[in-house]
This record gives structure tokens, C-alpha cells and sequence, in this order.
């Protein structure tokens, strides 16, 4: 609905300097260490979930996941 150059040109109007540019290098840049390995983590413990018929709680989940 609103593009980054309006939504840019609000902010720097309040005072809040930002750059389309900025925006762009954030949206292109590749994902992080962490947040590949966080996205892995999510489906091994949603799969131990799912295998234990989703009666595991926390600590059984984590053990599970770490064996």
C-alpha cells in the first residue's frame, strides 16, 4: 500500500533521518548465522513435537532434540 520513499520521507520529517537506501541493504542483505540456525532448531523441536504425538512439554522436547 505505501512504498519505502514516502513512509522515508514521514520519518525524516519527524526527525528521524532514514535513507531508502538503508532500508534496501537491510532487505537484501543475507540472513544471519544465528538466524539460519534458530529456523533449523524450530523444525527439529515442531518434528519431536509431532513424533511424540505432542505431549512433550519443554525439558523432554530440548532433551529429545539435543540426542
Amino acid at each position: 500500500m505505501f512504498g519505502v520513499e514516502p513512509i522515508c520521507r514521514v520519518l525524516t520529517s519527524h526527525g528521524l533521518k532514514i535513507a531508502t537506501s538503508t532500508y534496501y541493504a537491510a532487505k537484501n542483505r543475507a540472513p544471519r548465522t544465528r538466524t539460519v540456525r534458530d529456523a533449523e532448531l524450530r523444525r527439529q523441536i515442531s518434528r519431536v513435537h509431532t513424533d511424540n504425538f505432542g505431549v512433550y512439554g519443554v525439558a523432554e522436547g530440548l532433551a529429545a532434540a539435543a540426542s
